[in-house]
């Protein structure tokens, strides 16, 4: 059984900063790229942040210079630190794995979170 536990949201004032926690666990061998999705009340869901195995990064423009993804391979981990945050960054947040491969050999493909909310308001 392998789970994507998201952490770290609340309530933050406008401008203040949340650190995000994914942690994978089960019977993992290797996990691909991780990803972080958010998705306002009305709203498609939205690609913020992805980081592969090796380190690369990449960003949507929305939040590019405000947030910051990272991961510890050891833990099967990924981190989203976001700061100056807005109104607007209010949402549910997940955590994506494009390709989890399991220590059967067992491949999960574009494996989701249940989920953290995050609001900022005052």
């Amino acid at each position: 059984q392998v789970q994507l536990v998201e952490s770290g949201g609340g309530l933050v004032q406008p401008g203040g900063s949340l650190r995000l926690s994914c942690a994978a666990s089960g019977s993992i061998f290797s996990i691909n790229a991780m990803g972080w999705y958010r998705q306002a009340p009305g709203k498609q869901r939205e690609f913020l942040a992805v980081i592969t195995s090796s380190g690369t990064t990449n960003y949507a423009d929305s939040v590019k210079g405000r947030f910051t993804i990272s991961r510890d391979n050891a833990k099967n981990t990924v981190y989203l630190q976001m700061n100056s945050l807005k109104p607007e960054d209010t949402a549910v947040y997940y955590c994506n794995t494009n390709l989890l491969l399991t220590t059967s050999g067992q491949r999960i493909w574009d494996y989701w979170g249940q989920g953290t909310q995050v609001t900022v308001s005052s």
